[in-house]
């Protein structure tokens, strides 16, 4: 066998569909992970510097903060890991497809941990619509302030007091209604919207929201793989079992074949 011949091969045995649900799972993770956790750090710098100055006011909204980027530390390992671990799973099922008419058997252990990733890949995937549901939250709370401060910007507003225009954080129940000042009205509210912090977060958020939809398409993805694959480690089985019993019986048709041989030979 030629190298051109060797390549074929390989290639024939790559398991693409897994390489893409993968690949897109790592850029779904790292988007969510690396653009949450800093968007969450220029949150608490958002709250500290403009509406909650008294750090007992929102010290347990720094300590959720916290906790979650924790979280967001094990998601990135854990679906690290977990995505090696599928893509290994798709190049095992590819493999074991591909040598359906050889001596490569299936075995039941193989099939019920193909059984155990369709299942904890569903779980995930409706797991990471809530995360998506979650993240989309923050999005929503940055863009009414950002249109607030678009409004103030506009031809309409000049007519009134700029000052009447405010955003109140308390009223999301971000932080206490007793934090001061809890709000931000006309120019104060202005300049918030022009720092680097908050346009930098508001993209961010924007960002981490895309990339948990990503991890969503990619487990969908993943899902129907999985599915497939074990469909076709199911048939595999079924058609080996068939085999085997072909065998056996050719061998036994056989054996009575020689045995009647031999009665006709002592006969005659």
């Amino acid at each position: 066998m030629g190298c051109f011949e060797c390549c074929i091969k390989c290639l024939g045995g790559v398991p693409y569909a897994s390489l893409v649900a993968t690949i897109l799972c790592f850029s779904g993770v790292a988007l969510f992970c690396g653009c949450g956790h800093v968007a969450l750090t220029g949150t608490v710098t958002i709250l500290e510097n403009h509406f909650s100055k008294v750090t007992s006011d929102h010290a347990m909204l720094t300590d959720v903060i916290q906790l979650m980027q924790y979280v967001i530390y094990g998601i990135a390992s854990f679906f690290f890991l977990y995505g090696i671990i599928l893509l290994a799973e798709g190049f095992y099922t590819t493999s074991a497809v591909k040598e359906l008419h050889s001596e490569f058997k299936t075995t039941i252990c193989g099939r019920c941990i193909s059984g155990m990733f369709v299942f904890l890949t569903y779980i995930l995937g409706v797991a990471w619509l809530g995360v998506f549901g979650f993240s989309a939250v923050p999005v929503f709370l940055f863009y009414n302030m950002w249109s607030t401060c678009n409004a103030m910007k506009s031809s309409m507003a000049n007519l009134t007091n700029i000052d009447t225009i405010c955003v109140d954080v308390r009223q999301y129940g971000i932080i206490p209604w007793n934090a001061t000042p809890g709000k931000a009205c006309g120019s104060t509210l202005g300049d918030i919207c022009s720092t680097s912090e908050f346009y930098l977060s508001y993209h961010l958020y924007i960002v981490a929201c895309a990339g948990a939809g990503a991890t969503v398409i990619a487990l969908i993805h993943f899902l129907m793989i999985l599915s497939a694959n074990w469909a076709y480690l199911k048939d595999a089985s079924h058609m080996h079992a068939y085999q085997d019993i072909k065998m056996k019986e050719e061998r036994e048709l056989q054996d009575i074949t020689s045995r009647s041989k031999e009665c006709l030979n002592s006969y005659t």
